[in-house]
């Protein structure tokens, strides 16, 4: 099968791209302008808050020693490699799809970078309500979400072409 990459899910790599400069940009920002655990207020129920995030997501085993930087980094990787295959596997006009795997490879990879280079993930977004506080998170974070999100929602999506078969 000797196929063009661009009728491939692959031609929606600009979007990992975009997810990745963002999410990199944000991070740099907040390092640059903030102290580790400064919180700047942006709405009544929003703040700025760097942390520096040594586990997963939820600060999951993010006290166990260090062994859980390479062990979130592999799993990582083998996020990336998978999505980056089924991208190649299905078409370019599976948008749902390859919406979903570029936004969710994109934010993994933002946070691998974090891993690798800084041995822990940056986070900044805090929202909250009154003292309660929703787990501090970035924009890789809200990539690998909607990515999720939007595999989930592709699965009520019922396509023309199986309505017919349904029908039929």
């Amino acid at each position: 099968m000797n196929r063009s990459v661009l009728s491939t899910g692959l031609r929606w790599l600009w979007l990992v791209i975009v997810v990745i400069g963002i999410d990199f940009a944000s991070k740099q920002w907040i390092m640059n302008n903030l102290v580790l655990h400064e919180s700047i207020s942006v709405m009544p129920f929003f703040n700025f808050f760097y942390a520096h995030n040594y586990g997963a997501a939820f600060s999951f085993l993010a006290d166990k020693g260090g062994w859980q930087r390479w062990f979130f980094a592999g799993i990582a990787i083998a996020i990336v490699v998978v999505l980056l295959v089924m991208m190649y596997r299905t078409a370019a006009s599976n948008k749902l799809n390859n919406i979903a795997y570029a936004l969710i490879v994109g934010g993994a990879s933002g946070n691998l970078f974090d891993r690798a280079y800084h041995g822990f993930v940056v986070d900044f977004i805090d929202f909250y309500v009154g003292e309660w506080h929703f787990a501090t998170f970035n924009i890789a974070d809200c990539g690998i979400c909607i990515g999720a999100a939007l595999i989930v929602l592709e699965g009520f999506i019922i396509p023309a072409s199986k309505q017919a078969k349904n029908k039929g």
